[in-house]
C-alpha cells in the first residue's frame, strides 16, 4: 500500500494525562481520512504533532516513509488549518494569501488568485477578512494551508459550527481537493454524519486512543447496513424471501429487514409482483454512524 502518512505509536504527555496514547494511523495517498471523535479524544494533539505544533512525549510518525519529526523538508508537504484560521482581519483575501506567499517565496500571484477560485472566493474582492463570514473565514484559512502546494492536507473541524450552505460549500471543496488535485486530506470532526458524507477511511479515536481503522465500505457493513422492506402481504413475502435463499432477516416495525445480498432489491420486487403482492416500500439504510461510535465507545448518543 502507498501510506503517504503513518504514525507509530505516538504519544503526547501532560503530566499524567496521556492527550494522545500510542496512536497509529495508516493513511494512504488519495485518502480522505475522517478522524471521528468527540471534542477531547485526542484529535487536534494528533494533527498538532503531525503539523510539527507539538512535539511528540513518544512514538514517531512518517509523511512518504520518511520521519516526518526530523526531516525538515516534510513540512513544506503538510498543509495545515487547525482551530481558527491565523488571518490579517484588516487584509482582504487576497492580501493574505500573498503574505504567506511572500514568506514562502512565491510569487506567483495567478496562483494565488486561483486558489480563491478553488475555495470559492474569487469574488470577494476589496472586501477584509474581519467581514468574512465562519464559513469564508474557514474557506480562506484552506486556501493558506494550499499556498505551499502540499500532497497533505490537516483540517481540523473545518465544519464545526458552519450553517448547511457552509457545510455543502465545504464539502465540494474536500471533493474536489481530493479527485481532481489529487490531495491526501486528514479531517477531523464530532459531526460524524456529515463526515461519514466524504471521508473514504476512517479512524475512531476515544480518550486518547485509536479503538479502530475502517474503510467507508468497513465501517458501512458494521452499521448494520440493510434492505427494509414493506409489502401487501408480508408473511407471504417472508416465505417468497426464505424460498429465495435469504435467511439473514428481522421482522420489526411492521418491516422485513434483510441483511445480505443486498443489492438484490429489483430481483425481490420482481419475484414479489410475480406473486401478486405489492411491494409499498423498499429502501437501503444503515444504522448512523453516530450511532455505531457510541456503542463501540460505551457512550450515550445525546437527544
Amino acid at each position: 500500500m502507498d501510506f503517504i502518512l503513518t504514525t507509530n505509536a505516538i504519544t503526547k504527555q501532560y503530566g499524567s494525562y496521556k492527550a494522545c496514547n500510542e496512536v497509529s494511523i495508516h493513511v494512504e495517498r488519495g485518502d480522505i481520512y475522517g478522524l471521528i471523535g468527540r471534542n477531547g479524544a485526542g484529535k487536534t494533539t494528533l494533527m498538532k504533532m503531525i503539523g510539527g505544533l507539538a512535539h511528540p512525549t513518544s512514538g514517531s510518525f512518517e509523511v512518504r516513509g520518511r520521519n516526518g519529526e526530523t526531516t525538515s523538508q516534510m513540512l513544506p508537504k503538510i498543509g495545515i488549518l487547525i482551530e481558527a484560521p491565523g488571518l490579517y482581519p484588516n487584509m482582504t483575501a487576497f492580501q493574505n494569501l500573498k503574505t504567506k506567499a511572500i514568506a514562502l517565496g512565491i510569487k506567483d500571484d495567478e496562483f494565488l488568485r486561483g486558489l480563491l477560485k478553488e475555495v470559492g472566493l474569487e469574488n470577494t474582492a476589496k472586501k477584509k477578512a474581519k467581514q468574512f463570514s465562519l464559513g469564508m473565514k474557514q474557506r480562506l484559512g484552506i486556501a493558506m494551508a494550499l499556498v505551499s502546494q502540499p500532497e497533505l492536507l490537516i483540517l481540523d473541524e473545518p465544519i464545526n459550527g458552519l450553517d448547511p450552505q457552509g457545510i455543502a460549500e465545504m464539502r465540494q471543496i474536500l471533493h474536489h481537493l481530493s479527485v481532481d488535485r489529487g490531495i491526501t486530506i486528514l479531517i477531523s470532526s464530532h459531526i460524524l454524519d456529515e463526515l461519514s458524507k466524504v471521508a473514504t477511511r476512517f479512524g475512531i479515536i476515544h480518550e486518547g486512543r485509536l479503538l479502530e481503522e475502517a474503510s467507508k465500505d468497513e465501517l458501512l457493513s458494521r452499521c448494520n447496513e440493510r434492505l427494509e422492506l414493506r409489502t401487501s402481504d408480508m408473511s407471504r413475502t417472508l416465505d417468497i424471501l426464505h424460498t429465495m435463499g435469504f435467511s439473514k432477516l428481522e421482522v420489526a416495525d411492521d418491516k422485513i429487514k434483510i441483511f445480505e445480498r443486498l443489492n438484490e432489491g429489483g430481483a425481490i420486487t420482481v419475484a414479489l409482483a410475480k406473486e401478486n403482492i405489492m411491494t409499498n416500500e423498499i429502501s437501503r439504510k444503515s444504522e448512523e454512524l453516530e450511532d455505531y461510535y457510541f456503542q463501540l465507545t460505551g457512550g450515550q448518543k445525546n437527544d
